[in-house]
């Protein structure tokens, strides 16, 4: 096992797709609420995006993020608002903020936000 390596409690193929659609609710709505353990396994993978997406020509960009994100407005919104307001910084795009537990199980709650200039 690496260290990077966390099952979530899901098979591969649903871990997957799970961090898939978390990153694309992320950049479609600017914030989401999850537990801890999720956001702290996507936010690497939305880092190596953004990261990823500045560093191509536009046209490639767009492909890249297609192949990854799950909705094609995600990779059109990375593209006209998100990396346009992220080009200054290197890294830290978001924000984790604890909003308490869950009620069913106790799961640690959390609000993870884009830092945008507004």
């Amino acid at each position: 096992m690496s260290a990077n390596y966390h099952p979530l409690g899901r098979k591969p193929a649903q871990r997957k797709m799970l961090l898939r659609n978390l990153v694309t609710s992320l950049i479609l709505y600017e914030e989401i609420h999850t537990t801890k353990t999720r956001a702290k396994v996507m936010i690497p993978i939305l880092e190596r995006m953004i990261t990823g997406a500045k560093g191509r020509p536009p046209h490639i960009a767009v492909r890249f993020l297609n192949q990854y994100l799950t909705d094609k407005n995600a990779s059109r919104k990375t593209m006209e608002v998100l990396l346009p307001s992220l080009k200054n910084r290197a890294s830290g795009f978001t924000r984790i903020a604890p909003i308490g537990r869950r009620i069913g199980d106790g799961a640690q709650m959390v609000k993870v936000s884009l830092l945008l200039k507004k």
